[in-house]
């Protein structure tokens, strides 16, 4: 099987390329062109901002996934950094959605990058696949996002919306923040510790990807997140436990909302979203990580 990601480099790119190489697959990392030396036999190169990709690189391609995008909580959040966490997304989605669907020999399935974010602050609501898009920033962006997708529907590709939880890693993400604070003794919640957080380990997000490969009847959005989400207490209690800390110093709203701004700290700790995976559980997928204290045990002990 030949793939194509974008952001291979990435925290779940680099885990999927491991997967399938592994496993004697081909993958092909889609890769901006460099000022200088020669183009590695396993790179295509495109430029989202510049419009241009080598299509002819892609024609039998079998799977195509979509991974690339700016970290969304990587820096604090100016118009600037709004303008480009957006645009990184709908530009390369858009670039490759159309080119993939104006190749002769058009991949099987096109996987591309979403998040849970399309739901925006939701309190205590189940959300499933089903369920409205929210109305803040983030939920704009991830609508933004797989409208750009639209080409490569229409073209009669099956594309694949992957709307991720927070992925569970050690390598990287979120984890290694949240753990940071626990190996000093004052981990704690955050604000009221009420509000849900869909998450998946990044076990299951490279399972849940090679699963929809070979899955013909999935299409559409999926919700890439374990079946039991969390309140960020429940969170917090399971860091303890694993870590063998106290969880006893909670981190007051104020704080994050002066360091961060407060629409990003709103949006990225303290927004509530219950996401359940409806059409992965439809579709019979087995988790192998199904509750959080599993997969702290596992990405805490094996660093994968």
């Amino acid at each position: 099987m030949e793939v194509a990601i974008t952001g291979a480099s990435g925290l779940i790119g680099s885990a999927l390329t491991r997967s399938l190489r592994d496993d004697g697959h081909t993958v092909l990392s889609l890769v901006r062109p460099a000022s200088t030396g020669q183009r590695a036999a396993d790179a295509i190169r495109w430029d989202p901002v510049a419009g241009t990709i080598e299509a002819d690189e892609l024609e039998g391609i079998d799977a195509v996934v979509h991974l690339a995008g700016a970290g969304i909580g990587d820096k604090r959040w100016s118009p600037a950094r709004k303008r480009e966490i957006l645009e990184s997304r709908t530009r390369g989605t858009d670039l490759l959605a159309r080119t993939l669907a104006g190749l002769s020999r058009r991949p099987s399935v096109f996987v591309s990058g979403s998040a849970v974010g399309y739901y925006g602050d939701r309190g205590d609501e189940v959300l499933t696949e089903q369920s409205p898009p929210g109305a803040d920033f983030l939920a704009g962006v991830v609508r933004a996002w797989e409208a750009a997708a639209q080409p490569a529907v229409h073209a009669g590709i099956r594309t694949v919306f992957l709307r991720n939880g927070v992925v569970l890693s050690g390598r990287g993400g979120i984890l290694p923040r949240l753990v940071a604070p626990f190996r000093f003794f004052v981990g704690g919640r955050m604000g009221s510790g009420r509000q849900w957080l869909s998450w998946v380990s990044i076990d299951d997000e490279v399972r849940v990807i090679r699963f929809v490969f070979d899955r013909s009847d999935l299409s559409g959005p999926v919700n890439v997140t374990a079946p039991s989400p969390v309140t960020n207490a429940q969170l917090t209690a399971a860091l303890g436990a694993a870590l063998h800390r106290p969880t006893v110093v909670p981190v007051p709203a104020l704080g994050p909302r002066l360091v961060l701004g407060r629409e990003m700290a709103d949006e990225l700790l303290f927004v509530s979203q219950r996401a359940v995976p409806s059409a992965l559980t439809a579709a019979g997928y087995d988790f192998v990580h199904p509750d959080v204290a599993t997969a702290l045990r596992a990405v805490l002990g094996s660093r994968s």
